[in-house]
C-alpha cells in the first residue's frame, strides 16, 4: 500500500477473504453465510465488498434499507438480497430489483401482499421476522396464527425464512438472556412449521451468535461486523483482521506560542509552546466532534499525537510538538494494528458507528 498523499480509506480485500474463511470455518457445512453489507458496507464499500464476497461464494446478503439493495443490482450482484427494513412506499422497487423483504409487523405483511398482487407476483420470497427479546422490530410469538392466516389466504407471496435477532450475543454475563431467546425462537419455528408445512431457512445468529452460541446455527448465520475485523471480543478480534485504513495527511505545521489559541471558539489555549499539525479530515468525513480536546488521537511517523481543539468540518489539529514530522507526511487514523476500536473507546463509542461514519466523499481504495 502506497503513502497517502490525501484522505483515503484503504480497503484490504484480502483481509475481508480472512475474515470470511474464519468465520465459515466455525460453521457446518450445510450452514449458509448471510453477509450484512448495509450501510455501505459498514463504511467499506458496499458494490465493491459484495461483488468480492459473491465471487467467494457467500449464500446471501442483507441490507437495511430497499435503495441499498437497489445499488448491489445495478452493480451486478445476483444473490439474494434480504431487506431489513424495507418501508411501504418502496415496496414496488423492491419488487422491481428481486429484493425479499423482512416481515416484521401486520402492517408490513398487508401492505406487502397488496404490491404483491398489484405487481402479478406468485410466491414472492419474504422473510418474517420475531421479536424474541431484542424489542425492536418483529412480531411477537402470540402472532403467529393471524400470520398464518394472511399467508394461507394468498399466492402473491411465500416465506423464505424465519429469522430472530440476539441482543446480548457477545456478552457472556447475558447467557441466560440469550439461551431464553434461542428457545423463544425454537418455540416459534415449531408451531410456524407445523402450520406451514414445509421448513423455510431458519436464522438467529449475528456475529457474535455464530461465535458464541454454535447450538443456534440453524440454517444460515448473519455476519456483518466480523467480516470487517471486529469480533466484539479480544479473543476473537486476535483471529481478524480489520479491514479499513484511514489515511491523511500534515497540510501544514504550526507553532502555536504560550498563551495562543487554537481553533473555533479558542478551544485550545497553549500552556507551552506548541507545535500542532492540519490535517484535512473533519466531522464531515466522519471525524466526529465528540473527539477533540485531547480526545481521540492520530498516528504520524509510529508516534501518537492528540487531537486538539474543537474538530472543523473538513480538517483537525493535533500536537506534534515531540514529533519530528513535515508537511505532506502521512497520517494514520486507524489501521489493522492502530484500530477502529481503539479509537472508538477514546469518546466511549464502537467500532461501528466510527467505520460507518466515514464519508463517502473519502476517497476509497480497494487493495487484492
Amino acid at each position: 500500500m502506497s503513502k497517502a498523499q490525501e484522505t483515503i480509506l484503504e480497503i484490504d480485500l484480502k483481509a475481508l477473504k480472512h475474515n470470511f474463511e474464519f468465520i465459515k470455518s466455525k460453521l457446518n457445512n450445510e450452514t449458509k453465510l448471510l453477509a450484512v453489507v448495509k450501510a455501505f458496507a459498514y463504511g467499506s464499500g458496499a458494490e465493491e465488498v459484495a461483488l468480492y464476497l459473491q465471487n467467494l461464494k457467500i449464500d446471501y446478503f442483507a441490507v437495511a434499507y430497499v435503495y441499498e439493495g437497489v445499488s448491489l443490482r445495478k452493480a451486478g450482484v445476483t444473490l439474494p438480497i434480504l431487506v431489513l427494513h424495507p418501508q411501504p412506499s418502496n415496496f414496488n422497487l423492491a419488487i422491481e430489483y428481486h429484493l425479499e423483504p423482512s416481515i416484521y409487523s401486520t402492517r408490513i405483511l398487508d401492505y406487502f401482499i397488496i404490491a404483491a398482487k398489484e405487481n402479478k407476483q406468485n410466491n414472492y420470497p419474504v422473510h418474517i421476522k420475531f421479536n424474541t427479546g431484542l424489542n425492536r422490530l418483529g412480531f411477537l410469538e402470540t402472532e403467529t396464527a393471524s400470520i398464518l392466516k394472511q399467508l394461507k389466504a394468498t399466492h402473491a407471496i411465500k416465506v423464505k425464512s424465519l429469522f430472530s435477532h440476539l441482543a446480548a450475543s457477545e456478552d457472556l454475563n447475558e447467557r441466560s438472556f440469550t439461551k431464553n431467546q434461542i428457545d423463544a425462537f425454537k418455540s416459534i419455528i415449531k408451531k410456524f412449521i407445523k402450520q406451514l408445512e414445509y421448513t423455510p431457512i431458519l436464522h438467529q445468529c449475528n456475529t457474535s451468535g455464530i461465535m458464541n452460541y454454535p447450538e443456534a446455527h440453524f440454517d444460515m448465520v448473519r455476519s456483518g461486523i466480523g467480516l470487517y475485523g471486529f469480533g466484539n471480543n479480544p479473543e476473537i478480534d486476535k483471529h481478524l483482521k480489520p479491514i479499513a485504513t484511514l489515511k491523511t495527511v500534515i497540510s501544514q505545521i504550526h507553532t502555536i506560542k504560550k498563551g495562543e489559541t487554537l481553533g473555533y471558539n479558542r478551544a485550545f489555549t497553549a500552556i507551552k509552546e506548541t507545535k500542532t499539525a492540519t490535517l484535512p479530515i473533519g466531522h464531515a468525513d466522519g471525524i466526529s466532534r465528540q473527539f477533540g480536546n485531547g480526545k481521540g488521537y492520530v498516528i504520524i511517523n509510529s508516534k501518537t499525537a492528540p487531537i486538539i481543539g474543537n474538530v472543523c468540518m473538513d480538517m483537525i489539529m493535533v500536537d506534534v510538538t515531540l514529533i519530528k514530522c513535515n508537511e505532506g507526511d502521512e497520517v494514520i487514523v486507524f489501521d489493522k494494528e492502530h484500530t477502529a476500536e481503539n479509537l472508538s473507546e477514546t469518546i466511549r463509542s464502537i467500532s461501528y458507528e466510527l467505520l460507518t461514519a466515514v464519508s463517502q466523499r473519502v476517497k476509497r481504495v480497494f487493495y487484492r
